[in-house]
């Protein structure tokens, strides 16, 4: 009886509502102390610098916020719109077959690889940004239970992989270039007004730390989590039923091929009929035009991938017979829905406490009285790598969105690393690495309570119950030792002074 009520007190729910009255205490108290920090931010070219104030969830103005503001900020919560969307064509790849058929020549590969090209593709698939969770967490659960390996070890796999790996990837993607154009202000602001920010800039440092980062998590993953989550998914009657077809197999990819020359064709900056209508014509660089926040690719890449889904997982489940009439595909389109009422659950407070302490300003001034402290040290070298790179993780505790933190650090780091002979470009990628691991240990990160809904999910053990701080738990050592590698890798490459990316070093 005791343990029932030790599991309630420290469900998930329960501690996100607990989060939210200490964000509020705690805004209560600073207001009333009047904690304050000062931010600089770059306007016209020039630094100026702002007072960044703590406001009180408890005054007439939070209680009008929270009234007023709850309903509208989940109705306008984007990943979960977003996920929604994925689920749909998961769902129908799932009952129709079609992803049964694809992982089950992998039933051989031993787990060690499989955690391995796990992790790999988590990293690479950094290149589309958050979206990777969106797909991949409830994909390689899928991957999981059809290879009979435990689903929730992969989840947190990837989960690793794609987090910890953030800071890595084999190529830039649109995060990178949002960076460096504060990157570039920040540098011309106060130092050096000819100074450009090339996006191959740090392609050696990512592809070798790729590779690293790698190979250690999955050597860590298979010490520490493959033992604790050992037990074997035992596939239900409906999934063993599923006929596996290699000729509907071969017309669904294929079609899937097509389509995705379709829309690479569609994406391509050339004068033909149809050709690049997907970019944005106004934008001057491509990766504007592919990503940027006009860009119909870049707006719809979540639906692009979801049609790609359900147009192979239709085709493959009417050929294999799996799906015999629309109803059954009306319904197939729902299938990964179920037991996830949890997740909309989680959400919701999430939500609720992510927005709650964006409006009292408490992860802003958190953060900006960090870097100023950073700011204010007489440091240089290897120290100040290490300060900043720990820096960046406290600041990812009540803040983990990685350009705002960047649009607080930048207009201080970057003259101060420069000053410090260090370029802007390993200044950056320092950032990068740190923030990677600073979301992989702050509980309010939107994908790591999204991870916690798919591990309920496949949850088979009544006693042992989902909790917020028992996950973290179970991944806290591999955080750690990861943060490590990261540090070695970034202070090796500093002190050896080696070649960041084309024509780019890490020294000045």
């Amino acid at each position: 009886m005791a343990r029932k009520k030790k599991d309630k007190l420290y469900g998930p729910v329960l501690v996100i509502m607990y989060m939210i009255l200490g964000v509020g205490v705690l805004s209560f108290i600073l207001n009333m102390l009047g904690f304050d920090s000062s931010r600089t931010i770059i306007s016209n070219g020039t630094m100026e610098t702002t007072l960044v104030t703590v406001r009180n969830l408890f005054s007439i103005d939070g209680i009008k916020y929270i009234v007023g503001n709850t309903v509208k900020n989940f109705r306008m919560f984007e990943p979960l719109v977003l996920l929604i969307i994925s689920l749909l064509g998961i769902s129908i790849c799932e009952k129709s077959g079609f992803l049964n058929a694809i992982f089950s020549p992998l039933k051989r590969v031993k787990i060690n690889i499989i955690i391995f090209l796990t992790v790999l593709f988590g990293v690479i698939s950094t290149v589309i940004g958050d979206y990777s969770y969106i797909f991949l967490l409830p994909l390689t659960g899928a991957l999981y239970k059809y290879l009979g390996k435990n689903p929730i070890l992969g989840i947190m796999t990837v989960f690793l992989g794609i987090t910890l790996g953030y800071g890595a990837g084999i190529i830039f993607n649109y995060t990178d270039y949002s960076l460096s154009l504060l990157t570039i202000d920040a540098a011309k602001a106060d130092i050096d007004a000819t100074f450009s920010y090339g996006l191959y800039s740090n392609i050696y440092m990512m592809i070798v730390s790729t590779l690293i980062l790698t190979i250690v998590l999955t050597i860590l993953i298979d010490k520490y989590l493959t033992v604790k989550l050992a037990k074997k998914y035992i596939a239900t009657e409906e999934e063993q039923e599923l006929v596996v077809d290699k000729k509907a197999k071969r017309i669904s990819v294929f079609a899937g091929f097509i389509y995705l020359l379709l829309i690479l064709y569609m994406i391509l900056p050339i004068k033909l009929p149809f050709a690049g209508i997907l970019l944005d014509s106004e934008a001057t660089r491509y990766i504007d035009k592919l990503f940027g926040s006009s860009s119909p690719f870049g707006n719809g890449l979540v639906l692009i991938i979801t049609l790609q889904l359900i147009i192979c997982g239709y085709l493959y489940g009417k050929k294999s017979g799996n799906i015999k009439t629309s109803h059954e595909f009306s319904l197939g389109l729902s299938m990964n829905f179920e037991n996830l009422g949890f997740m909309f659950v989680l959400m919701f407070f999430i939500s609720l406490l992510m927005g709650i302490i964006d409006w009292t300003n408490l992860g802003v001034v958190f953060a900006s009285k960090l870097i100023e402290l950073v700011g204010s040290l007489q440091i240089s070298g290897v120290i100040l790598i290490i300060i900043f790179f720990v820096t960046v993780i406290l600041m990812s505790i009540l803040l983990p969105y990685t350009t705002k933190k960047w649009e607080i650090a930048s207009p201080v780091i970057i003259p101060l690393f420069m000053q410090s002979n260090i370029t802007p470009n390993f200044t950056q990628f320092i950032f990068k690495a740190a923030d990677s691991v600073g979301k992989a240990l702050t509980p309010i990160y939107i994908y790591y309570i999204i991870m916690l809904a798919f591990i309920e999910k496949y949850r088979t053990n009544e006693r042992k119950q989902v909790s917020i701080f028992g996950i973290f738990k179970d991944m806290l050592p591999i955080i750690l030792i990861m943060a490590i590698v990261w540090l070695l890798i970034i202070v090796i490459w500093y002190v050896m002074a080696l070649p960041i990316g084309v024509k780019t070093y890490a020294v000045i």
